[in-house]
């Protein structure tokens, strides 16, 4: 193992009615920016419990709607306009983890003076955040106890994850009743995204982490044994709760201690697809995650071959390292496929004709890959096994 920190100040409230924290957790009279996306949290009952903490609180209450599922600076510029305008002191983002994200830039941007593209694109230094809270209505992103955040330039056909010690939420509400009205296939991005951080942490190249590795591999099978049961019965409070806490855990740190963190290319990769076609990002993964272990397992099958072993519970018998490698990666496929997830880039009608702005996008900052560092060649062939 390496030498490690681990750090992580957000305060999680998880279970059935830990709304009323809200209440409990904000001083008095604050003004705060209620930030959400398309509405459904009017319909599903989540914002009128937001409304009434928030008036127990005594806040005077600000909202900016209508963040996008890959979020776009344009509403991060309006968020960002609000905190100032109307001297916002805490945010509380009311969604999944495009929300959150956004409201991560809303708090850096709201402490800065120029445009908060410069800070997101490295420019300038993030130097003061505006405290903000979520309150979490999709099990996907893990942005709840994180603080990672991805925005996306529209205007530059960009999509950058940036991330800041400062834009950790104070705290976090995890009902798992929230997420019953998420459709069918959100869950299964959700799903897919959630395996995929954990996934992603799993290859690294430290020796000597059997407990790290082990609780990748037990999140993984909770993942997979959970998936299926919860796509039968959306409403299942048991199910949503496990898949919850699962995508909770899968990207707030704990997955990553004493390792070297893990390769984060494929998601390097879907980033670039969604900015030039804005995709669905779980989709997106879905599709690239299996065809990055069949590129890396021609390499060194040895991780993948471990993957298929201890997770997809494949025998190595009578079988060679890459033999054993490939039935681990397309077992993945199967999984998802299994679920409804797409398994190729034609499945969003999308054709070679722009794989060289995604594989210049994929370089946007240097260093793709850590189990295998990708050079321009390796986005590609991942591109070609996807169509």
């Amino acid at each position: 193992m390496n030498t490690f920190l681990q750090y992580n100040p957000t305060k999680l409230f998880f279970g059935k009615g830990e709304v009323q924290q809200i209440s409990n957790f904000l001083d008095k009279g604050l003004n705060v920016l209620v930030v959400y996306g398309g509405g459904s949290i009017k319909k599903n009952g989540v914002y009128e419990d937001v409304i009434v903490e928030l008036n127990k609180a005594g806040a005077t209450i600000f909202e900016l709607s209508g963040v996008e599922p890959n979020p776009r600076l344009t509403t991060v510029r309006k968020g960002v306009d609000i905190c100032k305008t109307e001297k916002i002191d805490f945010i509380l983002a009311v969604g999944g983890g495009s929300v959150i994200d956004c409201t991560k830039a809303i708090s850096a941007g709201a402490k800065y003076d120029g445009d908060t593209w410069d800070l997101i694109t490295q420019k300038a230094p993030i130097e003061n955040a505006l405290p903000f809270g979520t309150v979490l209505t999709l099990a996907a992103t893990g942005s709840e106890m994180n603080s990672i955040s991805v925005i996306t330039n529209w205007e530059t056909k960009d999509k950058l994850g940036w991330g800041s010690p400062l834009v950790y939420p104070t705290f976090s509400i995890l009902d798992p009743s929230y997420t019953f009205s998420v459709p069918r296939d959100q869950t299964v991005y959700g799903i897919v995204d959630s395996m995929s951080h954990a996934l992603e942490s799993y290859f690294h190249r430290t020796e000597n982490t059997p407990m790290i590795d082990g609780f990748i591999e037990s999140l993984l099978r909770t993942a997979i044994a959970t998936g299926p049961k919860l796509l039968e019965d959306l409403e299942s409070f048991e199910h949503r709760e496990t898949m919850m806490y699962v995508s909770t855990t899968a990207f707030n740190g704990t997955l990553s201690n004493g390792t070297d963190g893990g390769d984060w290319a494929t998601h390097r990769i879907e980033h670039a697809i969604s900015a030039v076609y804005d995709i669905p990002h779980g989709g997106g993964l879905a599709i690239l995650f299996p065809n990055w272990l069949e590129h890396v397992l021609e390499e060194d099958p040895s991780r993948v071959k471990q993957l298929a072993v201890n997770v997809f519970g494949i025998s190595p018998d009578n079988k060679s390292d890459i033999e054993a490698a490939k039935e681990g990666a397309k077992a993945l496929r199967d999984f998802w496929n299994s679920l409804g997830a797409p398994n190729k880039l034609s499945d969003y009608n999308i054709d070679d004709s722009e794989f060289d702005a995604m594989v210049e996008k994929t370089f946007i900052k240097p260093g793709v890959g850590t189990y295998k560092e990708m050079d321009r060649d390796s986005v590609r062939d991942i591109l070609k096994r996807s169509l």
